[in-house]
């Protein structure tokens, strides 16, 4: 009897924890967490949007200091635990940005604190320091003003399938191969930066024929091996390629994944499971916050507008991460201010509302107050681009010009002519992407231009057969992007196809058709981007006998000096040209053009 006394008041001692002598058993530690943080295609807005409102009003969305306010939100909520990465393209896009060759966006960045930034396609777009958007004498280095900024860069910048040309090596400028391996809360997480690898055909290819980009999935899986080789416990890629998911209410739901242009999603296809534990990802400028081959991955639609969130658990045992308590938050809106009624600062909302009520936003129960040291590092570029954005061109527009870009606008149409003209050719042809703003009606500024044609590009001239023409525009509009290029001195025909256009037909301006011989030859003005291949152009261009490949210059003119010596030849005032040089046409069936 005496003995089973004994045993009951041991089983009572160890449940119960209550005998006197009994230790406590530890409950298990808390899993650690991990706050990635993304931002991507900042393009230099260091400043908000700004939107007028009907009432007088101007609501701002987005900014530096808003950005910062709301990153260090999320320190304060994970101390020690928050990783800050951007996705690539951070410069190019604004005066104040451009002007100082991205050292305003470096110098922001440094004050945020992020952690590592992937290397995009339009961060080879200055090319060497000083003006001039590509080397044209001895001793220019086509990389100049990259190296600047990584130079000046407390952080770095990462591409990990980008090579030398002549080595096959990682390019020893970076001063990485491609990754970076940090600590956070005692948990080793490596970095993995990569770059889209069509970046030779968007951005200037001049730049970059020093360099190749290999494929992501390859270059990922073989950085990730050797990170966690090197102790890495969790491994983020932070990737300057993207995709698109339109619904965000479900992170678990992937139906609405745009997977036809998809660089990203591709890559996460083909890697094996468990190489990555997370993706911030860019370049396409669409959101997704989901989970894609059970890797969390997400995106914002850029400049500056919104951020987004992954939360990881790593068991601090297995040091693995628990993907069970994986959280996101997609594209976290960046407002100091939103409007009371709607909660909002999207001034593209906001600015035909009968009435706004501005009042402060708030972000995790905190109100959002902007970082008041942002201003003091921004200060030099925003008067140089004061300077620039009021000088006024002598140029007056006579009404509204828009750009277009999934159709035909008046201002890409403007741009085309403004080609042609400045190279007395055949035909002008714009790229959608090379027009990034609207021009307003009355006296132009320096600063409007700018916002409308960012990008540094020369006229060039190439002289085409009417088979290579026919060839050309079928590239140009096979994009599946649903882009429409502007023509001058052409009708285009395209096939209307489930959620874009195809090439279809071409005739000259007033319906003449193409002559088909080898000897007629038609010089085509564009920018120098697409001469060189961009855009998808390269298939064609690679044909093309170089003798028939005008670079230089046409006049000394980039765009913007081309747009404005045609408007002053024409007394100062720029006309809308009229719209219908693109037909459509309904098919049954669309086949895939062929590359």
């Amino acid at each position: 009897m005496r003995s089973f006394r004994l045993i009951a008041l041991a089983w009572v001692c160890g449940a119960s924890l209550a005998c006197a002598g009994a230790r406590p058993r530890a409950a298990p530690p808390e899993p650690i967490r991990i706050t990635l943080v993304g931002i991507n295609d900042f393009h230099g807005q260091v400043e908000p949007h700004r939107t007028p409102l009907k009432d007088g009003q101007v609501v701002e969305e987005g900014g530096a200091a808003t950005l910062a306010a709301y990153v260090a939100r999320l320190r304060a909520d994970n101390p020690g635990g928050v990783v800050l990465l951007d996705a690539g393209d951070m410069f190019q896009g604004t005066l104040p940005s451009n002007l100082t060759e991205g050292a305003v966006v470096i110098d922001v960045y440094n004050h945020l604190g992020v952690d590592a930034a992937a290397i995009g396609n339009h961060e080879f777009d200055y090319g060497p320091v000083g003006p001039g958007s590509m080397a044209r004498r001895p001793g220019d280095d086509a990389l100049g003003a990259l190296k600047a900024r990584i130079a000046q860069a407390r952080f770095p910048l990462l591409s990990a399938n980008l090579r030398d040309a002549a080595t096959g090596a990682p390019p020893a400028w970076t001063g990485n191969d491609g990754t970076s391996l940090l600590e956070v809360k005692g948990v080793k997480v490596g970095l993995i930066g990569l770059s889209t690898e069509d970046t030779p055909k968007v951005t200037n290819p001049a730049n970059v024929t020093s360099l190749r980009f290999l494929p992501l999935a390859p270059a990922a899986l073989e950085a990730s091996r050797s990170l966690r080789a090197r102790g890495a416990e969790v491994v983020v890629a932070v990737a300057h390629a993207g995709g698109k998911c339109a619904d965000l209410s479900n992170p678990r739901d992937t139906s609405s994944c745009d997977l036809g242009d998809a660089e990203i999603l591709s890559m996460l296809e083909r890697l094996p499971p468990g190489t990555l534990d997370a993706v911030v990802a860019g370049h396409t400028h669409q959101t997704m916050g989901h989970f894609f081959a059970q890797v969390p991955i997400i995106e914002t639609t850029g400049l500056a507008r919104s951020l987004g969130v992954v939360e990881l658990f790593v068991d601090p045992a297995s040091r693995r991460v628990l993907p069970e308590r994986t959280r996101i938050q997609a594209a976290i809106p960046l407002c100091a201010k939103v409007d009371a009624t709607r909660g909002t600062c999207d001034g593209r909302r906001l600015r035909d509302a009968p009435q706004v009520r501005l009042e402060p936003a708030s972000f995790m129960a905190e109100p959002v107050v902007p970082d008041a040291q942002v201003a003091p590092l921004l200060a030099p570029a925003l008067a140089l681009a004061r300077e620039a954005q009021h000088r006024q061109v002598g140029l007056m527009a006579a009404t509204p010009l828009v750009r277009g870009y999934t159709e035909e606008g008046a201002l890409g149409n403007l741009v085309a002519d403004v080609l042609r003209a400045s190279a007395n050719a055949d035909v002008g042809l714009m790229n959608p992407g090379g027009v990034r703003a609207n021009l307003p009606a009355g006296p132009l500024t320096f600063g409007q231009v700018f916002e409308a044609l960012p990008f540094d590009n020369t006229v060039a001239v190439i002289s085409l057969t009417g088979p290579e023409l026919s060839r050309l525009l079928s590239l140009a509009y096979g994009n599946d992007l649903g882009s429409i290029f502007a023509v001058s001195g052409l009708e285009v025909t395209l096939e209307r196809c489930p959620g874009h256009e195809r090439f279809s037909g071409v005739a000259l301006a007033g319906g003449q058709p193409l002559v088909s011989d080898d000897r007629t030859l038609y010089r085509v003005a564009l920018p120098d981007f697409l001469a060189r291949g961009g855009d998808g152009l390269e298939p064609l261009l690679r044909t093309v006998p170089p003798e028939r490949i005008e670079m230089a210059p046409v006049n000394g003119l980039d765009l913007r000096e081309a747009l404005i010596a045609y408007g002053k030849a024409r007394g100062g005032t720029l006309d809308a040209p009229a719209l219908g040089r693109v037909h459509y046409k309904g098919v049954a069936k669309c086949q895939p053009v062929a590359r």
